[in-house]
């Protein structure tokens, strides 16, 4: 999966600033395709255990998911309409209805969908973590950062990383950037790979004034293939700090090279390293 901003989330990292919606993340907590193995209420279900109305829910749904990763929400949605008339009790249907109405921006509907998934698995993580996002997208913090931590304390739960994640995020905007701190670096900690978590974990640092932390976290990515117009600007702009002047000529020709519509390149012209 290409984490680049260009190819995922329309033009931004997730970064501090203006975020962009957490798509890879809604994703991957609905991949589940039956009632989630996470929630320690449910017992694992089997093929062999599995009624047929369950089966023709699954096989929809994983259709459904296809057609909302390729961004075709209205072919999704009768999917996922034909996934429930199959078997109206299957949550994970709820879920991805949940987050093809947050894609089409209906709040309404897809609050309705989450809560309905949590009605039939009110312990399931992955729908906990969607209707977090979800309720942080809507600016009810508090409630997203509850509903995280109920994820969270899923002691079977695997997607650790991604909702840490998501709660660093929902903390940044209420201004609580220590804890934000935390949430991220345990992210980070988890899922050193994601680049997602990196990045915003070194520009919160970077702000802060931990240059040598966040020069290590942002090398990381710079040094790989998922290195990115921000990345690079952030890095440049760290080093520029720090004095290493030497690095920053490196950084600024691989960006220019590889970047040069980017705003960021312009802004490295410009000189404009405070915006």
């Amino acid at each position: 999966m290409n984490f680049e901003v260009r190819s995922f989330f329309g033009s931004r990292w997730l970064g501090i600033g203006p975020l962009a919606v957490l798509l890879v993340m809604a994703l991957s907590a609905c991949a589940g395709t039956g009632i989630s193995s996470t929630d320690p209420a449910a017992a694992p279900m089997t093929e062999f255990d599995e009624p047929e109305s369950r089966m023709r829910a699954r096989l929809r749904m994983e259709l459904a998911s296809g057609y909302f990763e390729q961004g075709r929400t209205d072919i999704a949605l009768d999917e996922i309409k034909q996934a429930l008339s199959a078997d109206p009790t299957y949550a994970p249907a709820f879920v991805l209805r949940g987050l093809v109405f947050m894609q089409m921006n209906n709040p309404r509907l897809a609050e309705d969908s989450f809560q309905r998934a949590l009605q039939l698995s009110p312990r399931d993580p992955d729908a906990l973590h969607n209707y977090g996002w979800f309720q942080c997208q809507q600016g009810r913090h508090s409630q997203a950062v509850d509903l995280f931590n109920r994820a969270l304390a899923s002691p079977v739960y695997g997607g650790q990383a991604r909702t840490y994640l998501a709660k660093g995020v929902c903390q940044l905007r209420m201004g609580q950037a220590s804890e934000a701190e935390g949430s991220l670096a345990r992210s980070y900690e988890l899922d050193p790979a994601n680049p997602i978590a990196g990045f915003n974990l070194a520009q919160l640092l970077f702000q802060r004034g931990e240059n040598e932390r966040s020069q290590f976290v942002i090398r990381r990515i710079n040094n790989s293939e998922l290195a990115n117009a921000e990345t690079l600007w952030l890095g440049i702009k760290i080093e520029r700090r720090l004095g290493n002047t030497v690095v920053v000529e490196q950084l600024a020709q691989q960006l220019g090279r590889r970047f040069a519509e980017s705003r960021e390149w312009s802004s490295y012209q410009r000189g404009a390293f405070h915006e």
